[in-house]
């Protein structure tokens, strides 16, 4: 099958892709890997009569540290942050874990970050990670711009708080400090399904307890979910030794943030090869496995050399 019928501009500036995005009178797409826009055009799935290619904007093309965010512009591919060192600090470790899970090599060096939080698909990795840290979505539209927190972002599957006129410019999320852990886990049928669940923790600990924890689910719900009910039965919990073996004990503190964010926090869709009752399952293992990586994690990067904190 063959797209339909469409116009095609490519602006040298966000003012120019605003402006062609602001005709109310047709639909129009905008443009940035196009690894979800052309295989649904392709299918016919989506009939847009504007494509409007950002790629050819300088501005959206840069990646900066700024006030304790990254920052990451909308054209920044995922293939960015592959490397753990890529972004400092264990949020560069997150990313670059997280980012393996995308499909594969191709893809990767096509898609783009901010596409993925545009498209807004429910199994999406880096929408995992938006939610668990509460990543902002700056957009740009006639109205002039404007900065979405990810808590509010997401409205359903590929349903967002973005207007249709306003073109995402960046997103950012915070750095993590070096008393951080982080984890990334999914489960899916095949390598190159998307995720059935996929979880994106983050542990702080302060003085032998933890102080801070942060987790993501999606394709736990209708959209991507941050499991604060999960979270908060581990603040005050001791960051003792892990368990031998790879089950946790039903008592300890991941296994029972699992059950919560289980029960608590997700609402699951059943799909093909996943019922509801598979989904909460998965959810419970996976939300203790994902919390035991990032308690891994603190450990090796607190035993690390200083300095040497990736």
């Amino acid at each position: 099958m063959k797209p339909a019928t469409f116009d095609y501009v490519a602006p040298r500036t966000v003012a120019e892709a605003v402006e062609a995005l602001g005709d109310p009178g047709r639909e129009a797409q905008v443009l940035a890997g196009g690894q979800s826009l052309i295989l649904e055009m392709h299918l016919q799935r989506s009939r847009p009569e504007l494509v409007v290619d950002i790629n050819r904007i300088p501005e959206l093309d840069r990646m900066s540290v700024e006030d304790g965010e990254l920052r990451v512009g909308a054209l920044i591919r995922h293939a960015a942050f592959e490397a753990a060192d890529a972004v400092p600090g264990p949020l560069g470790t997150l990313l670059s874990r997280a980012v393996v899970n995308i499909a594969h090599p191709p893809i990767r060096s096509r898609g783009t970050m901010a596409g993925s939080f545009g498209w807004a698909h429910p199994a999406s990795e880096w929408c995992a990670v938006g939610v668990a840290l509460d990543a902002t979505v700056e957009v740009t539209g006639p109205e002039g711009p404007r900065a979405l927190a990810a808590r509010d972002y997401f409205l359903g599957p590929y349903r967002t708080a973005r207007g249709p006129r306003e073109l995402i410019t960046a997103v950012r999320m915070p750095l993590l400090g070096e008393h951080t852990g982080v984890g990334f886990i999914e489960h899916r049928r095949t390598h190159f399904c998307f995720a059935q669940v996929a979880v994106a923790a983050a542990l702080t600990v302060h003085d032998g307890v933890i102080g801070d924890a942060r987790i993501g689910l999606v394709n736990s719900a209708d959209r991507p979910v941050r499991a604060r009910a999960a979270e908060r039965t581990l603040l005050g919990a001791e960051f003792g030794p892990l368990p031998a073996g790879r089950r946790l004990p039903d008592t300890h503190p991941f296994a029972r943030a699992g059950r919560v964010a289980a029960q608590e926090d997700a609402v699951p869709v059943a799909e093909p090869y996943a019922d509801v009752a598979y989904k909460r399952q998965a959810v419970a293992v996976l939300v203790g496995r994902t919390l035991r990586e990032a308690a891994t994690d603190l450990r090796a990067r607190l035993a690390a050399p200083e300095g040497d904190h990736r």
